[in-house]
């Protein structure tokens, strides 16, 4: 399940996004992203 999250970081930063900005387009919080790319929580 890591590499899905290093995939998530890996194509925000290339779109130049930070987590807040790509959390606001998915409706959910920074910290959500952050479990999702880090593996904390993918639900």
């Amino acid at each position: 399940m890591r590499d899905i999250g290093k995939n998530i970081r890996t194509l925000r930063e290339r779109r130049g996004l930070t987590q807040e900005e790509l959390a606001q387009a998915l409706f959910v919080t920074r910290q959500t992203v952050s479990n999702y790319e880090t593996g904390g929580s993918l639900s």
